[in-house]
């Protein structure tokens, strides 16, 4: 095992990786030679939470760990590394970023394992607040992404949070048919388990590690996942760990762990921990410190067709845990949710530039395509962040100059770009018809007070013929601070707009008749 930290900044407050580098040997893994879901948890909030503390200058503890998706099975064998680092630190509170690749030693094939993102909180030794000293990002354009997008995930968290207790109350409209005979009932998946809280638990400011609750967390889950399929069930997500508050040496924490709702290939479960101290434990009087969600798949289910079984609810507290994995599950569709396959989004990033690409399949000729998309003028008409698009100045046939006018992005100003466009035409069968944009500085229009004069790097559209009638239009765009604001809900995966706008313009383009503005 290697742990070290990387600044990748060089000042002091700007951003600090650390890294963690494990062989993974058969004690990490299960049965089937696998790295344990639970184990790699506690690997990754260890990471997460040296990065926060060297932020910090201070002891820090997990508040949460945001929603997990588990993309590749690591096997015994294999290098596993774990890198961790504040995106940005707010009042009493930062986001870390946790990034998770497996290499394959005999190969050097590396695959990304999970993305993570987790809140901390400063420890003081006493007992005043502690404001954490804001990040110095440095403006590189990777560590600006994350900066904004962390602002957006917390937002986030509240909306979900938000989303679902409203949902929860819509319970004519969730209530799905009640599945008929023959079924499992959920009862009969429960688990109750127990640990003492020992020294080699903690952590090294005296409360449970958070890592070690999560593997705690992991293991009831899937004895409680187990019972239902009467198999070994893979660990696919976790919606987010909330820890509601601290445990420490000699607690006794009791995970309670049941099946919420089975949907054929997948199978949610919940699991609530309670801890006692030795009063309370004497008394009956727990503490409720953490709650989370966790969804399991059947190993080869999409060849073998294995589903699980049906089930239902017997309880009260049944029901409302049957309910409640609906609306996650809705929630997580909504925030899956992508569009046709005519058009695809990519993020590519490299060299400190972040740039964005989007793909439309268009049934219209290139050249019909190429017409419409070289006046800028008509872009307001499938582009709702357009509000206006004016030519400024037209040098000649193949180059114009525009001023346009953008919506207001999270409550701030609106923002305006002068852009040169440049179109050019196929020089030979095969090439594309090629439409590049650009800012630049005109006399005649110069910034107003009340927008925020951005800048456009580089950006355009490609399009390429496929067909007599069908064609591929290819957008790109090197996103700048001036751009940001407008895709980074694409990027952190809250929002679809830009896959709304491709099809906005799709639907312009196919339009049977050229029209133009003067």
């Amino acid at each position: 095992v290697c742990v070290c930290p990387a600044a990748s900044s060089s000042s002091e407050s700007g951003p600090v990786e650390v890294q963690m580098c494990q062989s993974i040997l058969p004690m990490h893994a299960n049965h089937q030679g696998e790295l344990g879901a639970g184990q790699l948890l506690k690997w990754m909030d260890t990471t997460a939470c040296l990065a926060a503390e060297r932020h910090a200058g201070m002891a820090c503890v997990t508040a949460s760990m945001d929603d997990i998706q588990f993309e590749e099975t690591v096997r015994v064998g294999q290098v596993i590394n774990i890198k961790a680092r504040v995106n940005r630190a707010f009042n009493t509170s930062m986001e870390v970023g946790i990034y998770v690749t497996v290499q394959d030693v005999l190969s050097g094939v590396t695959k990304r394992v999970c993305v993570a993102f987790s809140t901390f909180v400063a420890k003081p030794t006493g007992t005043h607040k502690v404001s954490l000293k804001p990040l110095d990002i440095q403006g590189s354009v990777g560590e600006m992404l994350e900066y904004s997008l962390a602002s957006e995930r917390r937002r986030l968290r509240l909306y979900n949070e938000q989303a679902f207790k409203n949902l929860m109350k819509d319970y004519n409209n969730l209530q799905d048919k009640k599945p008929v005979a023959p079924v499992v009932s959920t009862e009969l998946t429960r688990v109750e388990s127990i640990e003492l809280v020992l020294p080699p638990h903690a952590n090294h400011h005296g409360n449970t590690f958070g890592g070690q609750i999560m593997a705690w967390m992991e293991n009831v889950a899937t004895v409680a996942a187990s019972r239902l399929c009467g198999c070994y069930p893979s660990l696919g997500a976790v919606d987010m760990f909330r820890f509601r508050g601290p445990s420490s040496v000699g607690d006794r924490l009791v995970f309670k762990a049941m099946v919420n709702n089975a949907f054929q290939t997948s199978v949610e479960v919940g699991v609530r921990v309670e801890a006692y101290n030795c009063e309370e434990w004497n008394e009956g009087t727990p503490r409720h410190i953490n709650s989370a969600s966790m969804i399991y798949y059947i190993p080869g289910r999409d060849t073998e067709k294995q589903t699980f079984p049906e089930v239902t609810y017997t309880t009260l507290d049944g029901e409302r845990r049957f309910i409640g994995s609906i609306v996650r599950k809705r929630i997580r569709m909504h925030a899956e949710l992508t569009c046709v396959l005519q058009v695809g989004v990519y993020v590519h990033e490299e060299a400190d530039k972040l740039s964005l690409k989007v793909e439309m399949k268009v049934k219209t000729t290139a050249c019909y395509a190429f017409s419409l998309l070289a006046d800028l003028r008509l872009r307001p008409q499938w582009d709702q962040n357009y509000l206006s698009c004016e030519e400024v100045e037209k040098a000649d046939e193949e180059e114009t100059i525009y001023h346009i006018k953008c919506t207001t992005v999270n409550g701030s100003k609106s923002r305006d770009f002068v852009v040169l466009l440049s179109k050019r035409q196929p020089c030979k069968n095969g090439d594309p018809y090629v439409i590049a944009l650009r800012s630049v500085t005109v006399a005649t229009v110069p910034p107003e007070e009340n927008s925020i004069r951005s800048e456009v790097k580089c950006a355009g559209f490609l399009v390429h013929e496929i067909g007599y009638s069908t064609c591929k239009v290819s957008y790109y765009n090197q996103v700048t601070s001036g751009v940001l604001p407008y895709v980074e809900g694409n990027i952190a995966g809250w929002s679809k707009s830009m896959e709304e706008t491709a099809m906005s313009c799709i639907t312009f383009l196919e339009q049977d008749l050229l029209t133009t503005q003067f």
